[in-house]
């Protein structure tokens, strides 16, 4: 049975976005009073629980406190009267298990956080904030800048949505289309921030994976027809279906082909693979779109020597062109190797390298280690494995590099 703090955990894993986007609504788009009434009742839930006992629906506890506070918060402003009919209704009783009813303001807020007026990094920021959770500290880590410049983004974001009067609400259909695009990548950053963490002790951060997931499944929900949205979901669905066999019992990285695929999720599997025929029954070819059928074919490979690395190869030349980036060159080159040998894809990882665009991008030497210990040229591999433990910000992968330069100095 979990003690009163792994539920409270639970409860802002799974809950904080929704209640926050919520508590916006109600109080008039005013993000940070949001935040605030709601990290409140969390406060709250910390002291009283333990003494109390934790209530049958925390989630509807959690709720009913931050909407009591944003009453009192409502009062010294003199708005309540025009409110209170809507706070009260937003809020079942502590014991109500009506809770997961109730209208779901996620996707607004995500159609907020996403409007064409603020910048690609403010939409990210915000929704990682308000709608997973996530403190400033830990979003800073994710776009590499200090706590101090992604607080004042934050706060710059907020104040654009306040002033420009952005509404709090789901774009008509002759407007989904500016923000569709927003909308995906906002949810393509936060499932990668799960599903490889860019700090911290753990490798994944499932909570993150699975609110991206919820999302993503919402957006399908209200644009049935848009490829994209199809593609994006399978893409997620797919990779999410290897977790288990992600990680090891100590933590540690385990690679795509060392991986024990019956540890895969067979069901989320197959419905990554509906998801992306339903998608490409749309006439789907975008940049999800061929990310979601390389993910396919990792997924139907019954073991690693039988991936198809030609055809992944060919859909990576394809994303290459579709969205051009040294991430994505650096995964291409990662395919050529495997599908034509470890020196064409040296080739292309020297290029990259060259280019400087990846200077501080601990996968890049790492790619060159591995292609460099399989053409036998060790002292040079060890060179590269220690520039990427050098760069490395994760403790699983760090172990692993580790691990993969102490087997290569023992051959």
């Amino acid at each position: 049975m979990m003690d009163t703090s792994s539920i409270l955990e639970r409860a802002h894993r799974e809950d904080y976005g929704r209640i926050v986007a919520t508590l916006i609504r109600v109080l008039d788009g005013d993000f940070g009073a949001a935040e605030e009434v709601v990290q409140d009742a969390f406060a709250a839930a910390l002291n009283q629980w333990p003494r109390e006992g934790v209530p049958r629906e925390p989630a509807g506890w959690l709720m009913r406190v931050a909407r009591n506070k944003a009453v009192d918060r409502m009062r010294r402003s003199a708005r309540l009267e025009a409110r209170v009919g809507e706070l009260e209704a937003v809020a079942p009783s502590v014991d109500d298990a009506e809770w997961q009813t109730l209208p779901d303001d996620s996707l607004r807020l995500l159609f907020t956080c996403c409007h064409p007026a603020l910048s690609p990094e403010a939409q990210v920021a915000l929704a990682l904030r308000c709608l997973c959770g996530l403190t400033t500290e830990q979003i800073a880590r994710a776009f590499i800048v200090s706590p101090a410049t992604l607080a004042q983004r934050l706060v710059r974001a907020q104040r654009k949505i306040r002033t420009a009067r952005i509404p709090y609400v789901i774009p008509e259909p002759e407007a989904l289309a500016e923000r569709t695009e927003g909308v995906l990548h906002t949810l393509y950053l936060v499932f990668s921030e799960g599903y490889a963490a860019t700090d911290g002790p753990a490798l994944l951060r499932v909570d993150l994976c699975e609110e991206a997931l919820r999302l993503a499944r919402l957006a399908r929900s209200l644009l049935p027809g848009d490829a994209e949205v199809a593609s994006l979901r399978a893409l997620m669905l797919l990779h999410h279906s290897r977790r288990r066999a992600r990680v090891a019992a100590d933590g540690g990285l385990v690679l795509l082909d060392r991986q024990d695929r019956s540890l895969w999720d067979g069901a989320q599997r197959d419905e990554g693979l509906a998801e992306l025929g339903a998608a490409l029954a749309m006439g789907a070819r975008g940049p999800y779109t061929v990310q979601a059928a390389i993910a396919a074919l990792h997924a139907q490979a019954p073991r690693a020597e039988d991936t198809d690395w030609a055809q992944i190869a060919a859909l990576y030349a394809r994303l290459v062109v579709l969205t051009p980036g040294p991430v994505v060159a650096l995964n291409h080159a990662a395919a050529v190797a495997m599908a034509r040998g470890p020196e064409h894809g040296l080739s292309l990882v020297d290029d990259l390298e060259a280019s400087g665009r990846l200077a501080d991008y601990h996968l890049l030497p790492a790619a060159r280690a591995d292609l460099l210990r399989r053409l036998g040229r060790k002292d040079e591999a060890a060179s590269a494995y220690r520039r990427a433990l050098a760069m490395v910000r994760t403790a699983p992968e760090r172990r692993f590099l580790e691990a993969r330069l102490l087997e290569l100095l023992a051959e």
